[in-house]
């Protein structure tokens, strides 16, 4: 039996998606002044932030810290024990940036913000409401709270665009997401007989301190109970007390996308043999780079036609009815990104969905257009952000080895079409299709990367903590 979920220890980006808070905004902070300075300011917004009980009926607060933030609030993270090497050195560490591909255009030395040559990142405070008025009013009691003089001070403010069911390249978005085992929905799913049950995974991938899909108490950082003499923090198994419990690590990572880049691809690569374009050509190759038709529908069930009555699908598998692509190529977006009972070992079984299961990430990102990003007045893109206990083995996998990797089931010279950096040369996307498949050459860079960090999602104990107590030794 799993464990019940602390909801009220947990912040709510965790549980909740925030739908109907349309409107958001992230607040991009660093440090002004003294430690002390800094854990007050952010001790005055702690109060505000969203515990995971419920939606919130009009705006919600989620706070994120990197592992420098927690330095410089008096938190020396090497002092940790549990906190992962890749979050501590950060994403723009030069292993990681090879690592994830961003190189070349993707490099951080080119990013707006988060990267070596900009302001550094401590905070994030990620701030949602019902519309666009409530949010201006949160953000300014937010500022008012901790941007005071020597607290912190706003390195940037990233926009979002009205969240509606669609992402900037025309898809319906945020549908496959896994269902976190002890919440409602994932005991629906687990109850109908169905495929959806396969979605649930269990709470130990995304909140520390619970069971993950090993059977084991994902790593997380533990601190002798002398650092916390009046018990804030809850007290682990293994001794000490659980500065992790309840947390989650955050990837956020910017992502612009060339809109007008990939619709004049899909235009050029299916054009009429009189030189004339087709639209509905260019939307279903479209799907299939992606897996899924605008509408939603997923092409290993509609394969020849978008289907509203499948807007939403998302119990399905590939093994048994599409094992070579025909239906959806292999290498399109989805497939990559869960490849569900697709890969070894034993593909179509249990232990291939057990594999899927393990390098899954609940993903809570927003749109952007050009208002208020500072990114160009066309700019376009996401915000990209996903919620994982193991960076290394959920986040950093997905891109190395799904995403980014040519090879990928088999495939040669074919990363993602979608999201993929292009480094030395453009790539290739193939179809595959019986006598013959077709490869379409020459696929630019759709997606640039302009901005990110790794940042630890505290619980809400921990956060009142760090705001309240110094650690033995560590700085005042």
């Amino acid at each position: 039996m799993a464990t019940p979920l602390e909801l009220d220890d947990i912040q709510g980006l965790v549980t909740r998606g925030y739908r109907t808070l349309t409107s958001a905004s992230f607040l991009v902070l660093a440090t002004a002044g003294p430690a002390a300075t800094a854990r007050a300011a952010l001790g005055r917004l702690a109060p505000r932030v969203t515990n995971g009980l419920s939606d919130p009926p009009d705006t919600a607060v989620n706070v994120a810290l990197t592992a420098d933030g927690l330095r410089r609030l008096g938190r020396e993270t090497p002092e940790l024990d549990g906190f992962p090497y890749e979050f501590v050195v950060g994403m723009t560490d030069p292993d990681r940036s090879r690592f994830l591909g961003d190189v070349g255009e993707n490099a951080p030395r080119h990013w707006r913000w988060g990267g070596p040559a900009g302001p550094p990142v401590h905070v994030l405070v990620m701030l949602y409401a019902s519309d666009g008025q409530r949010l201006r009013q949160l953000e300014a009691e937010t500022r008012r709270e901790v941007l005071v003089p020597g607290a912190f001070t706003e390195t940037a403010r990233l926009g979002t665009a009205e969240l509606t069911d669609r992402e900037p390249f025309g898809f319906r978005d945020g549908i496959s997401q896994p269902l976190i085992e002890g919440l409602p929905k994932a005991a629906l799913a687990a109850g109908d007989g169905g495929m959806g049950g396969e979605q649930v995974v269990r709470a130990g991938e995304f909140v520390l301190g619970y069971l993950n899909e090993y059977g084991l108490l994902t790593d997380r950082p533990l601190l002798p109970p002398r650092h916390d003499p009046l018990g804030v923090l809850p007290r682990a198994p293994e001794g000490g007390a659980d500065f992790g419990r309840n947390g989650s690590y955050l990837v956020f990572r910017q992502l612009r996308q060339d809109v007008e880049a990939f619709r004049e691809y899909l235009d050029a690569e299916t054009r009429r043999p009189d030189g004339s374009s087709d639209p509905a050509a260019q939307e279903a190759l479209a799907a299939r780079m992606v897996g899924r038709w605008p509408g939603g529908a997923p092409l290993v069930r509609a394969p020849e036609h978008d289907d509203p009555a499948l807007a939403t699908d998302n119990g399905f598998g590939y093994h048994a009815t599409d094992p070579a692509g025909l239906r959806c190529p292999l290498g399109a977006h989805i497939r990559r990104a869960n490849p569900r009972d697709s890969l070894d070992p034993r593909p179509g079984t249990a232990d291939s969905v057990a594999v899927g299961r393990r390098h899954r990430l609940l993903r809570r990102g927003r749109p952007y257009g050009p208002d208020g990003t500072g990114d160009g007045p066309d700019a376009h893109g996401l915000h990209f952000l996903a919620l994982n206990a193991n960076i290394s083995r959920q986040f950093e996998f997905i891109q190395h080895t799904w995403l980014d990797n040519p090879n990928f089931n088999g495939l040669h010279d074919g990363p993602d079409p979608i999201v993929a950096p292009r480094q030395e040369r453009r790539a290739t996307f193939t179809e595959q299709g019986r006598p013959f498949r077709t490869r379409h050459v020459g696929l630019p860079q759709f997606v640039t990367v302009q901005g990110g960090a790794y940042f630890f999602l505290p619980g809400l104990k921990a956060l009142r903590y760090l705001c309240t107590a110094v650690p033995e030794g560590g700085r005042r």
